[in-house]
């Protein structure tokens, strides 16, 4: 409907009577006895007169969606005010006729303020009967507007409180709008801003909450219901005891409206009371606490966290939280449903009693390239255990348990797997021996590095002489492997493959732990934890660091995760973001949800360590040395190119997997949150461990997806500086260390003996031999005798053995 031409007499007609009217009423209202005094409508219609027009209308608080990546499955609704605005032409005709029938029936024709019903009003109240206001639905929109541009909780009072200078007010804006707006435009605005109870403002909130549909497909008595509310949404509402037969007979009496004003026969009247009136009261569901699936919550509490930080939304957390409840905001996150829902299956599979969700299971997969979050799981439930009816067990710490303070399981909405809010993360084990791995390819040492691996390394490290981490009788820090089967010459790829903490302390310390941290600091870990921080704050303070690389800082599954991810990105680093689109109320798209992304390590040192980092999990390139895997059995289960690492810390008080492809980085850390230094051990590839709940998640996300290969490195970064070795078979053993200690190795003589043709206990050989990294290992094989040289070598004593093998190195 176009707006209609206002003729200037009429116009000013209708502002000179509203003003008389208006003085009149008040007056009424106020000092009866001189109601009818000229003085009394001269003074209404100057103070008519002189207020103003323009009414500033703000944006009423409108309902947020969240979405999953896909775009169309539903996550969660967040609001103040549970309100979507709709267009006119999508509210069904019955519905914009029954609000006319029941609260302005000559709306079509008057200016915005009813002269008739000012009249009316005024005779009502004169002769004393029950109060009336002669509101018409324009006049009631202005009060609702003027309340929602309220900047000041003394403004929202002003603008609902029975007072004569109010009606005035609403007067004087109603006739200008009416002048600005089409009739049909201020009935749109009226029903996405009319308030109907239960939480529900506007038309398609009311329609979803009561009837479960779009205002579009409502019915006559559905219709007349809801046009019925808004008069009194607590007195009629349909869903308590007291008001049920109040919402019916307001129903009939706005039926019977729609009858009076001509929208509907009395057939149609008829039949339409005698259907019994039926409401779902389904309110809707309002953050985190009510996602569509409740397992949910963790990933939307990590948007929520996330959002609360973004400037661009507003200059405090309190604006931020604001927008996002009222802004009308339509969020594509990027939770795939997919990744989601195996993350979900795997944390809590294998869990047999309610003693096992002490340990909890936290998984966390995001999307290398992008920084977008794909899954963020923990076997608990995100909610806030009832005090009334508390569900969760006492603590597992013994302090609290003594105090009979609860625990976190199975309900908590603390952010586990993200960090924050408190949580400072987890210890990750030896998931951090990347960081030392790629410090060292960063300072030009290659893949191909050898290290002697002895079952203990005296290291340089200063700690407490009392520390059972100190080697005996001194204050330096001795780092011991897993098992003595470590013990031995290893490269990278060994060393990762089999987790040696005696190749990568010594690794560490010749590449400098302040070094090793910086790699890890730009890979995202942010050491949250006070002792941490204080480590991680100087290069001094770091470069004492000892037991880094090993994995004694604290980080979270999603840190973790995309720390590895920045790897199989290669080498380009991207913050974690947990949305892919978001649109304001007009369907405008906002460009803060585009990655940001930085190049932090080079292509060719994160391709060498994602070569090294296929090892332990049962991988390898064409480029690949590997000898042993941790956890063999991941890239068999995935059933794609992979690459990880495991890790476990001392006593097992917390375990963690890696695991990744081109496509998803999945990390996972099975930790007791409540108590640290828990008793419980932390399991790896077992039932209820960390392993399956990381690979059965990386599996399910990567069903009905490419396999993508990595690309493995190439050039110096694998073999490094080749240097010839020099040939000492035959040679004492003194001799040969002497040599090869002149050519730049660093030898070492091996425990056992080989059948030789050199005279016992002489130089039989070397391993490798012909060429290796300069100042790498080299191993001398020592000669049993009475045999044939290794590989059939007949060289005489003394004689030179041209290359004629590339070097294998040993371990």
């Amino acid at each position: 409907m176009r707006k209609r031409d206002h003729n200037v007499l009429t116009n000013a007609t209708s502002l000179l009577i509203c003003g008389l009217l208006a003085g009149v009423v008040v007056a009424a209202a106020a000092f009866p006895a001189v109601a009818m005094s000229g003085l009394a409508a001269k003074a209404g219609a100057e103070t008519f007169g002189a207020l103003p027009k323009e009414l500033t209308v703000a944006r009423s608080p409108q309902i947020t969606y969240l979405l999953a990546s896909d775009g169309k499955t539903p996550l969660a609704t967040m609001y103040d005010e549970n309100r979507k605005d709709v267009k006119l032409k999508d509210v069904s005709p019955l519905m914009q006729k029954a609000i006319i029938a029941a609260e302005d029936h000559d709306f079509y024709k008057h200016n915005g303020v009813d002269l008739n019903g000012v009249a009316r009003a005024f005779v009502n109240n004169q002769a004393g009967a029950s109060r009336q206001g002669a509101s018409t639905l324009t006049m009631q929109y202005v009060r609702l507007a003027i309340s929602y541009s309220a900047t000041h909780p003394a403004d929202v009072v002003a603008a609902t409180e029975d007072t004569s200078a109010r009606k005035l007010r609403e007067m004087r804006y109603a006739l200008q709008i009416d002048k600005e707006l089409t009739k049909d435009e201020i009935l749109e605005r009226y029903l996405n801003i009319a308030a109907f109870g239960n939480g529900a403002y506007g038309i398609f909130a009311a329609s979803q909450v009561y009837f479960g549909k779009p205002p579009s497909k409502l019915d006559i008595q559905e219709s007349a219901m809801l046009a019925g509310m808004v008069k009194a949404p607590t007195a009629f509402d349909p869903t308590t005891k007291a008001g049920y037969p109040e919402a019916v007979a307001r129903r009939d009496y706005v039926i019977q409206n729609m009858v009076d004003i001509g929208a509907i026969t009395q057939a149609d009247a008829d039949k339409a009371k005698a259907i019994k009136l039926k409401v779902k009261d389904k309110r809707t569901p309002n953050g985190c606490v009510a996602t569509n699936q409740r397992t949910w919550g963790f990933f939307c509490d990590y948007f929520y966290r996330w959002w609360l930080q973004q400037e661009t939304f507003g200059s405090t957390s309190y604006d931020r939280e604001r927008r996002l409840k009222s802004g009308g905001y339509t969020i594509t996150t990027t939770l795939d449903v997919q990744a989601q829902q195996g993350a979900d299956n795997a944390v809590r599979r294998g869990i047999k009693n309610a003693e096992s969700y002490k340990a909890a299971r936290m998984v966390a997969a995001i999307e290398p390239g992008t920084g977008r979050v794909r899954a963020i799981a923990v076997n608990r439930n995100f909610k806030i255990d009832d005090p009334k009816n508390p569900q969760n067990k006492i603590s597992s710490d013994p302090k609290k348990a003594a105090k009979k303070i609860r625990g976190n399981y199975p309900n908590t909405v603390n952010p586990l797997v993200t960090g924050g809010g408190g949580i400072t993360g987890y210890q990750a084990g030896s998931t951090f021996k990347m960081f030392a791995l790629v410090a060292a390819l960063e300072k030009g040492i290659p893949l191909s590095y050898t290290i002697n691996a002895q079952p203990f390394f005296k290291s340089e490290y200063i700690i407490d002489s009392s520390s059972p981490a100190a080697c005996k009788g001194t204050h330096f820090y001795c780092p011991k492997n897993a098992n003595a089967s470590m013990t031995g010459v290893h490269n990278m790829w060994s060393g990762f493959g089999q987790s040696v903490n005696t190749y990568f302390i010594p690794l560490q310390q010749q590449v400098g732990a302040e070094n090793v941290v910086k790699v890890a600091q730009k890979l995202g870990i942010t050491f949250r934890a006070p002792s941490d921080a204080k480590f991680a704050a100087t290069q001094d303070a770091a470069h004492q660091w000892g037991a880094f690389s090993l994995g004694v800082s604290q980080t979270t599954p999603l840190e973790l995760a995309n720390a590895y991810a920045t790897l199989a990105a290669d080498g380009k680093y991207c913050e974690p973001i947990p949305v892919q689109e978001i649109r304001g109320p007009d369907g405008d798209k906002l460009d803060i949800a585009n990655p940001h992304c930085e190049q932090r390590i080079s292509t060719e040192v994160a391709r060498a360590a994602v070569d090294a980092a296929r090892c332990p999990v049962g991988d390898h390139s064409a480029t690949s040395k590997c000898k042993g895997a941790t956890a063999r059995n991941v890239r068999g289960i995935v059933n794609a190119p992979v690459a990880g690492k495991s890790g476990t810390t001392d006593e097992d008080k917390t375990s963690a997997l890696v695991a990744m492809t081109k496509q998803y980085a999945v990390a996972g850390i099975m930790a007791d949150p409540d108590w640290a230094q828990t008793n419980q051990k932390m399991g790896h590839d077992v039932a209820n461990g960390i392993n399956p709940a990381v690979y059965q998640t990386l599996r399910d996300a990567m069903k009905g997806k490419d396999r993508k290969e990595f690309t493995p490195p190439s050039g110096k970064i694998i073999e490094g500086d080749q240097r010839s070795i020099p040939d000492v078979k035959c040679q004492s053993i003194d001799t040969a260390k002497s040599r090869l200690r002149g050519a730049g190795f660093e030898p070492v003589v091996s425990t056992s003996k080989v059948p030789s043709s050199c005279p016992k206990d002489t130089a039989a050989g070397t391993s490798p031999d012909g060429r290796t990294i300069k100042g790498g290992v080299v191993s001398i094989e020592v000669s049993a005798g009475g045999g044939t040289p290794p590989g059939g070598d007949a060289t005489p004593p003394g004689g030179v053995t041209p290359p004629t093998r590339p070097g294998r190195p040993r371990g």
